[in-house]
């Protein structure tokens, strides 16, 4: 009887994972389906490897080989036309092979942890399914800016005689570059986007769980088994896409190191009309890298104010103990004087949105904490020092210090190739 119950549950938790089309990804599968990188059935495969190979591959070393324009005057020539079709396009394929893989082997409910939303308190539900609905909205944010520079120039240097092929052959190569384009940076931000959201959720898990610590009169076995919960879930996250992370920040790198080389040669002609797309494609690069660091950073952040939390509340359970053994007080009356006091309330003005239940600097309702020893809060407290979790890419973790170092030196790179290309400094 035992084992045909937990079958009929696996089947549940089954049925919950599988993917159908009215659900709250319809906007995600929609969107896969008209990017062409859905990969639920063979025919779906083969027109998104078709796609991919079309709009990453030919079109961008047609347009490179035989729309040079060699005749061209200075202003319609494509100098670093190469630079920026090598950037993109390797961006992309890293960005594409990763996403197939992890809709072909974990599919996309379970690749966003839908499926364990069910274990979930409903305000991480409500707060993720808004974030889910939102995630379209930030990844246009994002592309249509470039979409539209780019297109700007694109329709400039055909129209204005960058090619002295006939006039429809014109329209139907700058439509098949513009699409290029429009694909690439779509795939590389979408992998960008559906790691924020991932992150976004394990932000809400470490926000409930800060709850779950203060805030109710839990044990500490029940504390300890979710933050193990939390862990495992960020090992999972750092497991999945260490590739992607990694290979894009070397990638990226790589491409603005070539660009200042070649940005910085002393016959280097930096005309806005020539080197501008340069420009463009870097800091399209550099806008995902910085998303998918500061994601991971802010999780690691978060996870470790676990710490700085648990501390604290031990710190305030242990006074409050002595208090009440020393004045035999109940603990109840201790704790609204407590909070008057010590609160912070009268800065919470210059706060504002700043703290919240992992960052800030109130003191811990003590009510919860009457029933836990010392010991067992000690040994919660130097199970946190001791196990620091965070996003990590092969043993090495995303904090604020790397993403510091990080962003200085690719910052340093983009301002001086703005600089060369542009004029920005």
């Amino acid at each position: 009887m035992a084992d045909e119950d937990e079958a009929l549950e696996n089947k549940t938790v089954l049925v919950r994972s599988g993917s159908h089309m009215y659900d709250e990804l319809r906007s995600f599968r929609t969107w896969f389906k008209w990017m062409c990188v859905d990969q639920s059935n063979p025919s779906s495969a083969c027109l998104s490897w078709f796609v991919f190979s079309l709009l990453t591959v030919v079109v961008p070393w047609l347009s490179h080989y035989l729309l040079a324009c060699s005749e061209c005057d200075a202003d319609h020539s494509r100098t670093y036309d190469c630079a920026t079709q090598l950037s993109m396009s390797s961006v992309a394929a890293l960005s594409f092979i990763c996403l197939s893989r992890f809709n072909k082997k974990y599919g996309l409910r379970r690749f966003l942890f839908l499926d364990k939303l069910c274990d979930e308190s409903e305000t991480v539900r409500n707060c993720y399914t808004q974030q889910l609905n939102r995630s379209t909205k930030i990844l246009f944010f994002f592309v249509l800016p470039c979409f539209v520079a780019e297109s700007t120039y694109k329709i400039w240097w055909y129209s204005s005689g960058g090619t002295q092929i006939p006039f429809l052959g014109n329209v139907i190569a700058c439509i098949l570059e513009l699409s290029s384009w429009f694909y690439r940076t779509v795939v590389f931000f979408l992998v960008c986007v559906l790691f924020r959201l991932i992150c976004y959720l394990q932000i809400l898990r470490l926000q409930d769980f800060a709850q779950v610590l203060i805030h109710v009169d839990s044990d500490v076995e029940s504390v300890l088994r979710e933050h193990l919960r939390i862990r495992r879930h960020l090992r999972i996250i750092s497991h999945r896409f260490r590739i992607f992370i990694l290979w894009a920040l070397i990638f990226i790198t790589a491409s603005l190191f070539a660009s200042l080389l070649l940005t910085t040669r002393p016959n280097a002609d930096l005309r806005i009309y020539k080197s501008g797309e340069l420009a463009l494609c870097s800091v399209s690069l550099l806008a995902g890298l910085m998303i998918l660091l500061r994601s991971a950073t802010r999780i690691t952040h978060k996870a470790q104010s676990v710490t700085c939390l648990a501390a604290k509340w031990h710190a305030c359970a242990t006074i409050d103990s002595y208090h009440w053994a020393e004045t035999e007080f109940p603990p109840a009356a201790h704790q609204v004087d407590c909070n008057n006091g010590y609160n912070g309330s009268f800065d919470a003005e210059d706060v504002g949105d700043e703290e919240d239940e992992l960052d800030n600097t109130k003191f811990v309702p003590s009510y919860a904490n009457s029933t836990i020893s010392f010991q067992k809060r000690q040994a919660l407290v130097t199970y946190f020092e001791s196990n620091r979790a965070g996003v990590t890419i092969y043993g090495f973790m995303l904090d604020r210090t790397s993403l510091h170092t990080i962003f200085g030196i690719e910052l340093t790179l983009m301002l001086w190739l703005l600089g060369k290309t542009v004029g920005v400094s």
